[in-house]
């Protein structure tokens, strides 16, 4: 049988756990994730846990942070004075706003801390710093 090779564009259904066993992700309920093999569409760990599989082949791979999302990055939290943020927007933590960057590109953030005077945004990946546990089931390959 074909093994995924990188140009192979695949098809697979998956999900993915976080260590306590939590489901962030599943393409179970939907149609399959379909990519190209190396065109950087996925977390790199999961991609390389797809090569080499061959059609009708599952596997469980742990995937650490590194070839995740990354490390949680303490310079990407940032605290702001809650008069920076316009009165009509809601403010709640696990609300995700937008700010704009230095070359006008939109950055999602979390607030993630909230009090009177100060609102604490996170712009990390809510998975960074996580190490990811994905049940994978490579459906099809096609070159």
């Amino acid at each position: 049988m074909t093994q995924a090779k990188l140009g192979d564009n695949v098809s697979i259904h998956y999900t993915g756990k976080l260590e306590d066993g939590t489901v962030f992700d599943s393409s179970r309920d939907r149609d399959p994730l379909q990519f190209s093999l190396g065109g950087g569409q996925v977390i790199p760990g999961f991609e390389a846990a797809v090569m080499g599989m061959t059609p009708g082949d599952s596997k469980t791979e742990v995937i650490d942070a590194e070839a995740a999302y990354g490390p949680h990055r303490d310079e990407m939290v940032m605290v702001v004075e809650r008069t920076q943020i316009p009165e009509d927007i809601p403010l709640d933590v696990g609300v995700q706003l937008q700010l704009r960057g230095p070359q006008g590109q939109l950055l999602p953030v979390l607030v993630t801390e909230l009090s009177d005077a100060e609102v604490t945004l996170d712009a990390n990946h809510p998975l960074a710093g996580e190490k990811l546990i994905f049940d994978i089931e490579l459906l099809d390959i096609a070159s």
